[in-house]
């Protein structure tokens, strides 16, 4: 069933009738023969409108559970699923692929429900700067008038910007709000971010990536965004046979492995790992700015690397390092450590160790350091990381620790810490940069924990 089908099917609806419990029973049979893979379900009413549209990575499981008792007594769900009279379901070859279906089946039938579970806040979108010399893309929940092309709205922040990092990846588009000039001969010295270190940005800041050729990469996004993934994938594979004729066999190379990567979506994992919890919701880019003001940095930083130790049982610590860009979390680079050097617990010594590793082996390979490093605790761990990078005679990014008792922040050579508000911007980002890299660290304690007590 197309978006188009759905959307005849809503035209000239007669007012709410109400209850259908056979229909409700008949759906949730009905489900039981839906496929275990990604796609989009639409819930329908008696008078066969379309009320509701969700994604899923495993549709039967996904579409199931709104025929638990635990979905009746979900205040989220509770007062509209007994108006389920049918179902449907319009498979997809990834998830990535049902998050966008999604969209714009939300966005053309406007589902009655779907605009009451967005609990007053606005839908985010996907936003592409059309009129900048190199486009960029990033997430919004305030999308502009002009000047931009948008897709969505999206039902789930989390799940998008998860598609975002999967796409970029593939695509190599920057997310960054540089202002890039091919005019402007600076940027030939500008240094690129993480990013194209690690292969999921062309750099056109460094203008390592010409105009031309970056306005074609994004232009096969908004084909893949606009439903034409086979059309992209043909034009790709065209374009790969030609390069290889004309002996290009780096560009051929290239295309193969973006053809590759668009043919396997759905290997790509969960979406909403990378989902910012609604709870703690803050606006990464108000975060970042009041982190450049309360420290005085000359730029807004984009990189946010957080480290945490963790004891398991007192005899063995392990450390996690986990990584923010622009504000949100990034899982392609968090890192686990096992601490080798450290008997028993010595939390001042274990940061040192991680520390030192992790700064030894960025500044061996020549990769960029994060604009901030955050140590959780106060100031002897803070005094611990400062003195990792004094013995590798290392220049430290900006680095800081936030102790948890009074969430006050340390900086190295300032006897007096800094207290802001506990609704501050700034305050809140570092909180969730913390939080996270706790949670983390903890993880990794449990999964060795599990190992040991199984392999006694």
């Amino acid at each position: 069933m197309s978006a188009e089908e759905s959307s005849e099917e809503t035209q000239g609806a007669t007012p709410d009738i109400g209850v259908d419990p056979v229909g409700f029973d008949h759906a949730a049979a009905k489900v039981k023969s839906f496929p275990q893979s990604p796609g989009v379900y639409l819930m329908k009413d008696s008078a066969a409108r379309v009320i509701y549209v969700g994604k899923a990575k495993n549709l039967r499981s996904r579409a199931s559970s709104y025929f638990l008792k635990a979905a009746a007594e979900d205040q989220r769900t509770a007062t509209w699923i007994q108006e389920i009279a049918d179902i449907d379901f319009v498979s997809c070859e990834s998830e990535v692929d049902a998050l966008l279906m999604e969209s714009r089946l939300i966005k053309d039938i406007q589902p009655k429900f779907n605009k009451e579970l967005k609990d007053d806040k606005t839908f985010p979108y996907l936003m592409i700067t059309t009129r900048e010399e190199f486009p960029r893309v990033e997430v919004t929940r305030e999308p502009k008038s002009s000047g931009v092309k948008l897709y969505g709205p999206f039902a789930s922040a989390g799940a998008l910007r998860g598609a975002i990092q999967v796409l970029q990846r593939i695509f190599k588009f920057r997310t960054c709000t540089l202002d890039i000039s091919e005019s402007d001969e600076r940027w030939n010295w500008f240094r690129p971010c993480l990013l194209a270190n690690i292969q999921q940005c062309t750099a056109p800041c460094n203008f390592r990536i010409s105009k031309e050729d970056y306005r074609r990469d994004i232009k096969r996004l908004q084909t893949f965004l606009d439903g034409g993934k086979t059309r992209l994938l043909k034009e790709m594979r065209n374009e790969m046979q030609a390069a290889s004729k004309a002996l290009d066999f780096e560009r051929a190379a290239v295309l193969r492995d973006e053809i590759n990567m668009l043919e396997r979506l759905e290997e790509r994992g969960e979406l909403d790992t990378h989902a910012q919890p609604e709870v703690f919701y803050i606006d990464p880019t108000k975060g970042l700015a009041g982190l450049k003001k309360v420290l005085s940095l000359d730029e807004t930083p984009r990189i946010i690397e957080g480290v945490d130790i963790a004891h398991l049982g007192g005899n063995e610590t392990v450390a996690s390092l986990v990584q923010f860009i622009d504000g949100l979390p990034f899982k392609p680079g968090y890192r686990r450590f096992r601490i080798q050097d450290v008997g028993g617990i010595d939390d001042f010594r274990s940061i040192y160790e991680v520390v030192s590793r992790r700064f030894r082996r960025l500044s061996n390979d020549g990769d960029t350091f994060p604009d901030i490093l955050l140590i959780d605790g106060g100031k002897g761990q803070l005094n611990a990381a400062m003195a990792a990078f004094r013995d590798q005679e290392i220049t430290p990014p900006t680095v800081i620790s936030l102790a948890k008792k009074e969430e006050e922040i340390f900086r190295p050579g300032d006897s007096e810490s800094i207290r802001l508000s506990r609704g501050a911007f700034a305050l809140r980002l570092l909180q969730y940069v913390r939080d996270e890299s706790h949670r983390f660290a903890q993880h990794y304690h449990h999964i060795l924990r599990n190992k040991s007590t199984f392999d006694r």
